[in-house]
C-alpha cells in the first residue's frame, strides 16, 4: 500500500513538473516573439521617421523619353560652342541647330550680341555637368561634336533662342528633331522684338548681318536730338537697359545724364517724352 501511494505520488511529481516546464517553454517563446516584434518595429522606425520630412526627388524638365549621358563643362567658347571632358578627354561641343552672333571670327570679327550670347551661355554653363542628347551625325566637317545641350533641366538651344541671343540656323537633314519647336521660339522671340531681332534685318537667314546695325545707328545718331512732332520737346531722354536687364530713363540735368551711352545695338533708345519711355517699360531714375 505504502509502496502503491509511494508511485502514485512519483507519478503526479512527474505530470506536475513536465507541466511547468511546458508553461516555461510557452512563455520563452512568446517573450522572444514579442522581443522580436520590438526589434522589427525599432528597424522600421530608423528606415522611416514621421517626424522627419521625407526627401521626394525632384522631377526634371526633361522628357522621360530623352537619352543624354553627363559632361563637365571645361570653358565657354562662344554663344553656341563649348568644350567639355568626356571620358578624360577635352572635346568642343556645337549645340545642333542654333546659331547666335560671333565675337572673335577670323573673317567676321565680333558681331553685335555676340558677347550677349557668350556672356548668357557662360553664366549657365560655366562649372557645370551639363547632359548633352545626340540626334543622328555626331561631328561637323571641323571634328566638332553635334548634340542638344542641357542644364539644370533646361534646354540650352531653347533659352539662347528664347531670349533673343540666337537664330535658327545649319538645318541639316537628318539632325532635324526638334526643329519645329526651335522655330516656335524663335517667332516668340521676334514678336518681342528682343535681342537679335531689336533692329530689323540683322538677323537673315544667311546669317547676321553687322552693317544694318551700323546704319541704324547712324541714322539714330542723326535724328536723335530731332524734336518729335508728337511731343512738346526734344528727343533727349536717355533710355539705358543695366547689366542685369533693368531699363532704366535718364532726363537731362540728373546725376547719370552725361555718363550714360546709348547703345542702340543692345535695345537702348532715347525718347521725347517721359510718357514715351514709361509706356516702353522704362523708369526714371532716381537721381
Amino acid at each position: 500500500m505504502k509502496k502503491r501511494m509511494f508511485l502514485l505520488y512519483v507519478l503526479l511529481s512527474i505530470v506536475m513538473l513536465f507541466g511547468c516546464a511546458s508553461e516555461g517553454a510557452d512563455y520563452l517563446d512568446e517573450k522572444e516573439l514579442e522581443d522580436n516584434l520590438i526589434e522589427d518595429r525599432a528597424d522600421e522606425s530608423t528606415d522611416v521617421n514621421p517626424n522627419e520630412e521625407q526627401q521626394i526627388p525632384v522631377n526634371s524638365e526633361l522628357p522621360a523619353d530623352i537619352k543624354t549621358f553627363d559632361a563637365e563643362v571645361v570653358s565657354v567658347v562662344d554663344g553656341d560652342t563649348i568644350k567639355v571632358k568626356i571620358n578624360g578627354k577635352v572635346e568642343s561641343v556645337r549645340f545642333l541647330l542654333v546659331d547666335t552672333p560671333e565675337t572673335n571670327h577670323p573673317r567676321l570679327g565680333e558681331q553685335p550680341f555676340g558677347q550677349e550670347a557668350k556672356a548668357f551661355t557662360k553664366k549657365m554653363l560655366e562649372g557645370k555637368t551639363v547632359q548633352l542628347e545626340k540626334d543622328v551625325s555626331e561631328r561637323d566637317k571641323y571634328g566638332r561634336l553635334l548634340y542638344y545641350v542641357y542644364v539644370d533641366g533646361k534646354s540650352v538651344q531653347e533659352e539662347l533662342l528664347r531670349n533673343g541671343l540666337a537664330r535658327v540656323a545649319y538645318v541639316y537633314v537628318p539632325n532635324t528633331k526638334y526643329v519645329d519647336r526651335y522655330y516656335e521660339i524663335q517667332k516668340e522671340a521676334q514678336k518681342k522684338g528682343i535681342g537679335i531681332w531689336s533692329i530689323e534685318n540683322y538677323a537673315q537667314e544667311d546669317g547676321f548681318h553687322k552693317e544694318v546695325i551700323e546704319e541704324h545707328v547712324g541714322n539714330n545718331e542723326k535724328t536723335n536730338n530731332q524734336p518729335n512732332s508728337n511731343t512738346s520737346g526734344d528727343c533727349n531722354i536717355k533710355g539705358n537697359i543695366s547689366s542685369n536687364g533693368e531699363k532704366i530713363y535718364h532726363m537731362p540735368g540728373q546725376q547719370f545724364y552725361d555718363v550714360t551711352k546709348i547703345d542702340l545695338s543692345k535695345g537702348e533708345r532715347y525718347f521725347c517724352s517721359r510718357e514715351e519711355a514709361e509706356q516702353a517699360g522704362f523708369r526714371p531714375s532716381q537721381r
